[in-house]
């Protein structure tokens, strides 16, 4: 599970009838040092310590400058189980708080 920013919404105009209800997210993983910058700074679309942004399956409300948790791959599926639905990355939570301690 990895945590990322909320940074925009896409917009379907067909989608696999297994995937009704929900939207879809584009969100960019964030690094220890993106995370940090984003708690301590504020600094929402920071470029250091962000990767390639992804598009995620979401059922939770997430709007752009949330930060979320992420479910990639198999595990993205897993909480639809026994039936199965063609997704690479799931929404898992929105996080309220966060806190950050640097070792």
């Amino acid at each position: 599970m990895r945590l990322a920013e909320v940074i925009g919404r896409v917009t379907l105009s067909k989608c696999d009838p297994t995937v009704v209800g929900g939207t879809w997210i584009v969100a960019v993983p964030l690094l220890a040092e993106g995370l940090a910058a984003v708690i301590h700074h504020g600094e929402t679309m920071a470029v250091r310590g962000r990767e390639e942004a992804i598009i995620v399956y979401d059922e939770l409300g997430a709007s752009p400058g949330d930060i979320i948790a992420i479910s990639e791959g198999a595990e993205a599926s897993a909480p639809f189980h026994p039936d199965s639905k063609p997704l690479d990355a799931y929404n898992a939570c929105l996080l309220d708080k966060i806190e950050l301690t640097q070792t």
